[in-house]
């Protein structure tokens, strides 16, 4: 059984910095994906980034270059650098996997909340 368990959120001010960390669990395969997803009060679940087994990465245009998703392949560990936080990355962050096949399955950590103020 995948389990996913992120850590590392709180609060931060505006300006700066915070990393979130998600270890995952159980039988994992070589050809995954995994991502941190978000979401703000009264707004839908989105994308952040992700990055591929091979590293490959990808980025919500507004975090790009602020924001940098990494893996430790022998810990089954993803993280995301979040730097320059504005009020506007206050959300639960979800940590998610799955592969790079047809109808593979999806797997959701329980959130850890973000909160950016002064």
């Amino acid at each position: 059984q995948v389990q996913l368990r992120e850590s590392g959120g709180g609060l931060v001010h505006p300006g700066g910095s915070l990393r979130l960390s998600c270890i995952v669990s159980g039988t994992i395969f070589r050809n995954n994906v995994m991502a941190w997803y978000r979401q703000a009060p009264g707004k839908e679940r989105e994308l952040v980034a992700d990055i591929t087994i091979g590293g490959t990465t990808n980025y919500l245009d507004s975090v790009k270059g602020r924001f940098t998703i990494s893996k430790d392949n022998a810990k089954n560990t993803v993280y995301l650098q979040m730097d320059s936080v504005s009020p506007e990355a206050t959300a639960v962050y979800y940590c998610y996997m799955s592969y790079r096949f047809p109808s593979a399955p999806s797997y959701w950590g329980q959130g850890t909340q973000v909160t950016v103020s002064s």
